[in-house]
């Protein structure tokens, strides 16, 4: 029988903790005022333009071997206490090595340096997509450096910078990492 969580439903940190370890609950994040939030899976489409993302920044990565990249079941604590799972995130290797073992196994205490949010159908059908604008600024300001928030219907990319106003696109053909992710272009072909 399915659970249906209202919106604003709050749980305490461990009980997100207890959630979170039940497989069929794996799409969960907690705000930092506590409030559950249930993820919606993915569907067909945004399961493939996800993949692509994930494919262009490890590849990336792997070729620079400066940081750790992060697909979207990664809960991240962030300083606020807030628990978030960006669809993609990557940590500068510096920062990474300075978390415990015991740190890294579970859900890393540490804001991403970077995160993609991919702005899906049920996102747009649920109004859900303030809630992500939102969700970017607290990234920010948990210390994320930069983020992307893409909207593939609409062919918009919102940048979030550390120390700038955010940027609105309209059908880019690219998107720099610039000095966060030195050298990485992320060919957007693939997303819109």
């Amino acid at each position: 029988m399915p659970i249906s969580i209202p919106k604003g439903f709050k749980v305490t940190p461990e009980q997100f903790d207890q959630l979170a370890a039940i497989d069929q609950l794996s799409r969960l994040e907690l705000t930092e005022t506590g409030e559950l939030i249930v993820m919606s899976p993915t569907g067909g489409e945004a399961g493939a333009k996800n993949f692509n993302l994930y494919i262009d920044l490890g590849i990336w990565n792997r070729q620079t071997k400066l940081g750790k990249a992060f697909d979207s079941s990664t809960v991240f604590i962030l300083p606020n206490g807030a628990r978030r799972s960006p669809d993609v995130s990557w940590v500068r290797l510096e920062r990474w090595d300075t978390l415990t073992s015991e740190e890294k196994q579970g859900f890393p205490t540490i804001a991403p340096d970077f995160v993609i949010e991919l702005v899906s159908p049920s996102d747009l059908k649920n109004q859900r997509y303030e809630d992500l604008q939102a969700k970017m600024q607290e990234y920010l300001e948990n210390g994320v450096q930069l983020g992307w928030l893409i909207e593939p219907s609409a062919k918009t990319v919102e940048i979030y910078q550390a120390g700038q106003p955010v940027e609105q696109l309209k059908n880019p053909q690219t998107l720099s990492g610039k000095n966060v992710l030195p050298g990485f272009i992320l060919d957007l072909s693939e997303i819109f």
